[in-house]
């Protein structure tokens, strides 16, 4: 009988720093994803990763910042799931760059992107490991009411994404 498990790896990163953990397909990832941040934030600042599920299984890896790229490659060699992919931006927003990856076609999906706290549900089988989902900060406390709504478009708006 094959041994097997479900178990829970807590990214780590710098506090004000934006994660976005994904799962792609193939070597030219991390080029691709290099050029779709770098051509979409010039001068931003980022260091992302991609694991390898074949071959010599390295955990390649490249950005703009020496510091986040080795937090990204250090995440994924101890989450140990092959064709991930961990991007670690500072003062980049997943929302400036999140279509742009979605459009890389290595890319098969994108668990999460966000600042919050992440825990990666994995599973380990004799063969690897693989992401099956991720837990994105902490449950809801309680429903919006008409102050917090307006405190949300006044928020929007103050950012630039809402007239």
């Amino acid at each position: 009988m094959e041994e097997h498990s479900i178990d829970i790896y807590t990214l780590e990163f710098p506090e004000g720093c934006n994660v976005i953990l994904g799962q792609s397909h193939f070597i030219k990832t991390v080029e691709d994803i290099y050029e779709a941040i770098a051509g979409t934030v010039p001068g931003g600042s980022f260091g992302l990763a991609f694991s390898e599920a074949s071959g010599p299984r390295l955990v390649r890896s490249d950005g703009t910042d020496l510091e986040l790229r080795a937090i990204a490659e250090n995440n994924l060699l101890r989450l140990g799931c092959g064709h991930t992919f961990l991007v670690v931006m500072n003062g980049i927003y997943p929302i400036q760059v999140l279509d742009r990856i979605k459009m890389v076609p290595e890319v098969c999906r994108v668990f999460c992107a966000t600042a919050n706290p992440v825990q990666v549900i994995r599973a380990r089988t004799k063969q690897g490991g693989g992401v099956l989902g991720v837990i994105d900060g902490e449950a809801p406390i309680a429903a919006e009411i008409d102050e917090d709504r307006e405190n949300r478009i006044q928020l929007l708006q103050r950012i630039g994404y809402k007239r």
